[in-house]
């Protein structure tokens, strides 16, 4: 079965907007966990408008799944990686003004720092995705720098898939299986949602694990998280 980790930034950014603890972050991460998800995701970026970084301290004492933190690796966002040493990494190459994730590394172009950046987070024992987009020759070039793990970020299926293009599932495809043959892990994330993520997990070969959040959170203000969880784990066998 595909591993769901629900990416809990939405419930930071709902707490922020009227400040305090309402929502209380740490109470709704251990809900998800109980409602039956098998990883917890966090992003946080440098101007903290959403997961702050003392949330990523805090979420590390009660996460119990597997917990992974995304995010640009900066000086700071590697120390706090050292520091709460989570199950997983993942480098996304995010402008500090971005919105939300809108693209993969060139891992052939950052090769050098990316392979400095891996070996830093795999000689603490963290394992290492890398945020890519469904290009066959930038997996060959995750696997050159030793991740661990791809993420693939599936924006642009989930666009094709929402206007009646199956086909965009293709490229997914090629890069897993291409992913698989090298060696690595394959986790997706961005834009997946209960309407499209049966169709992706029914193609995409060795997927093993996707990272939701804002689609599960607004579906979630309908079905209610407990609900929402349990149908994407029923869409996920």
């Amino acid at each position: 079965m595909t591993k769901l980790s629900v990416n809990v930034n939405k419930i930071a950014t709902l707490r922020n907007a009227r400040g305090g603890q309402v929502p209380d972050l740490l109470k709704v991460t251990s809900d998800i966990e109980n409602f039956g998800a098998q990883g917890i995701t966090i992003h946080p970026r440098p101007d903290e408008r959403h997961i702050r970084y003392q949330d990523a301290r805090d979420l590390k004492q009660i996460v119990h799944t597997e917990f992974n933190i995304e995010g640009n690796p900066n000086s700071k966002f590697i120390d706090l990686v050292l520091e709460t040493k989570p199950t997983q990494v993942t480098l996304v190459p995010d402008a500090v003004d971005a919105i939300t994730s809108n693209a993969g590394w060139d891992t052939i172009k950052n090769e050098a720092f990316l392979k400095e950046v891996i070996q830093t987070f795999k000689n603490h024992g963290i394992r290492t995705s890398i945020f890519v987009d469904a290009n066959e020759k930038m997996v060959e070039g995750a696997a050159v720098v030793g991740a661990d793990r791809i993420e693939l970020y599936t924006e642009d299926y989930a666009k094709g898939f929402a206007s009646g293009n199956t086909n965009a599932v293709q490229p997914f495809v090629g890069a897993a299986k291409k992913a698989h043959s090298l060696g690595l892990g394959i986790n997706a994330g961005h834009d997946l949602s209960l309407e499209n993520i049966k169709y992706f997990k029914e193609q995409v070969p060795h997927l093993l694990e996707v990272s939701i959040g804002h689609a599960l959170i607004c579906e979630s203000l309908y079905f209610g998280l407990d609900n929402v969880i349990k149908m994407y784990l029923n869409k996920l066998k």
